[in-house]
């Protein structure tokens, strides 16, 4: 099975403007994700899928691998389903599964990256797509709608998704109480390659729209998600100060020396 994942890139960030190239201890952020990602086991390849010269042009410069894909993409999936194609076309390999991993997490981990891809690997064979969450850890980010909540059936497949806090906490929803859990979504998102075709095929949905999460488009059209624990904590940077957040905490990573001095003499 040819799994291979896709980390798409792009320069224009309405919070945060060129965050790929932005530098996390001297190193531009798409370039620890992308050596991050490389670890993981379960990977037979992984490329940059952008629109920008200058992020190609870095991870060419680190020995990675780029493609450039059309600057009119709205959303993530649109850009890896088009890198997909043309991956294939180079390599003249059928992929089976891709990993789309987010460009904006630079200390993903290995494990996380395997995790996913397991979990669509040894799911039914119905589903098409799986996804990581992992436990919310306060009220406060389970108000944020920048959190993105999840609830799940006892075979842990999504039921909605919503920014808003889910389960309601008006009702008896409180963490911990028979058995409730707060979930968030954690965007490592496997798909089959006919999947992530027939996804992006599919119109967007009304509560896709309403709450800007993609992954509602497939609960809405009954396909189902696959959800997984994450087995690490994610770290998303979509602020100058989430950058900044970052770089403290990758002062005690472990990973981070096993690829410093190459990417930061390509840096």
């Amino acid at each position: 099975m040819n799994t291979v994942a896709i980390i798409p890139a792009r320069m224009g960030s309405s919070r945060f403007p060129g965050k790929p190239m932005a530098k996390i201890k001297g190193i531009p952020m798409i370039g620890h994700v992308y050596m991050r990602v490389v670890m993981a086991e379960s990977l037979d390849d992984t490329w940059v899928a952008t629109c920008d010269q200058e992020i190609f042009d870095y991870i060419e410069s680190i020995g990675g691998k780029a493609v450039m894909t059309a600057d009119t993409h709205e959303r993530c999936s649109d850009r890896c389903a088009e890198a997909m194609l043309k991956i294939e076309e180079m390599t003249g390999k059928k992929i089976d599964i891709v990993v789309m991993a987010q460009g904006d997490e630079p200390l993903v981990t290995p494990a996380t990256i395997d995790t996913a891809a397991q979990a669509l690997q040894n799911a039914d064979s119905d589903v098409g797509v799986a996804c990581l969450m992992g436990e919310i850890k306060d009220e406060t980010e389970f108000k944020s709608p920048h959190s993105i909540k999840v609830i799940v059936d006892v075979n842990d497949r999504a039921m909605f998704m919503s920014r808003e806090p889910i389960p309601t906490m008006c009702k008896g929803g409180e963490k911990g109480k028979d058995g409730i859990r707060w979930l968030k979504q954690i965007c490592t998102i496997p798909y089959t390659r006919d999947y992530l075709l027939k996804f992006n095929e599919t119109p967007p949905s009304p509560l896709e729209i309403a709450e800007s999460i993609d992954l509602n488009r497939c609960l809405e059209n009954a396909h189902p998600v696959q959800m997984a624990m994450c087995p690490d904590i994610a770290v998303s940077v979509d602020t100058p100060q989430d950058r900044d957040y970052a770089e403290s905490v990758m002062e005690n990573d472990t990973l981070y020396p096993l690829y410093a001095e190459k990417a930061k003499v390509a840096a």
